[in-house]
């Protein structure tokens, strides 16, 4: 991450906030699964396979729609040259929380989640290079195994200091995550227009930040 410019990296931890806040919302208005946080729902997998099916399913069907998305954006990317820019595939996302958020007035069960995991694996590709995802926005396992290391090598005397964007990106993630669990006391699923607002405000913001950036 320390080897993207600030620009990029400012727009990676608005992204992680964009996605932290949407799994709050989907961990409370699901009954206690993830939307973009797959080890999450994996674990859960596992669990309900071996004490109780009815709980492994929404898992399950959840982490399919996160990799379908996954493969539906990557398509995208490959085959059709406007989706290869940012701003393409951040407006997709927002379509597909706005619809989530439609969805949510009318129907009850896991339909609107369905579409936020799809969302959220799209949102993934923002910054993504032949198959290499540079700047992971929904997961932060990677993420703090490496502000941990480069911590350490700082203890150690290193002079580089690459430690604070791997903290940022972190503490991005996890405070949209409250702001989504806020919302949703308040709201409840219709907290989702907001993020849907945030997700058009993001992918608007990339058009502008990315086309910036120097040559």
């Amino acid at each position: 991450m320390y080897r993207h410019d600030r620009r990029s990296r400012v727009l990676a931890g608005l992204l992680a906030a964009l996605a932290g806040m949407i799994d709050g919302i989907g961990f409370l208005g699901s009954g206690g699964y993830f939307v973009s946080f797959m080890s999450g729902n994996s674990t859960r997998l596992g669990v309900g396979l071996a004490e109780r099916l009815a709980a492994a399913w929404p898992a399950a069907l959840l982490i399919g729609s996160f990799v379908l998305g996954v493969v539906l954006c990557t398509l995208a990317k490959r085959r059709i040259a406007l989706f290869a820019r940012p701003q393409s595939i951040l407006a997709c996302v927002a379509t597909g929380i706005s619809l989530a958020a439609m969805m949510g007035m009318w129907l009850d069960g896991l339909a609107p989640f369905v579409l936020l995991a799809m969302a959220m694996g799209a949102l993934n590709l923002v910054f993504e290079e032949s198959g290499d995802i540079r700047i992971g926005l929904t997961y932060m396992t990677g993420t703090l195994v490496k502000l941990g290391s480069h911590f350490a090598d700082g203890l150690l005397g290193s002079h580089h200091n690459r430690w604070p964007p791997f903290l940022w990106q972190w503490l991005a993630l996890t405070s949209g995550a409250a702001v989504g669990a806020a919302l949703f006391a308040g709201m409840g699923t219709h907290a989702l227009w907001i993020a849907a607002l945030a997700a058009w405000m993001a992918a608007m913001l990339a058009g502008r930040v990315l086309s910036a950036k120097p040559a």
